[in-house]
């Protein structure tokens, strides 16, 4: 079986969300926080969490998934990360 792809979305420390692909979440994560290899954009941000993450089968499939939650507008992604996770916060 192929690698296991995820869509991931983080939240930097200034508020503002980024959406990547993966498929180790926690060497990304890591990558992100304390490394180059983290994407330009998270490198003035951090550190950044994981507000959510989607499997997918395939490179392609994640990269389709990922370019549609980068078009949703803030609100969107949002409600995407509350309705799938949900855990009630106290």
């Amino acid at each position: 079986m192929d690698k296991q792809w995820l869509v991931y979305v983080l939240e930097c420390a200034d508020g503002t969300l980024y959406t990547g692909i993966c498929t180790d979440m926690e060497r990304r994560l890591k990558e992100h926080n304390e490394s180059n290899k983290g994407a330009r954009y998270t490198r003035s941000r951090r550190p950044v969490s994981v507000l959510h993450t989607e499997p997918h089968e395939s490179r392609s499939a994640a990269s389709q998934r990922e370019a549609e939650i980068k078009k949703l507008p803030r609100a969107k992604k949002l409600q995407l990360i509350n309705s799938r996770n949900k855990k009630p916060r106290e």
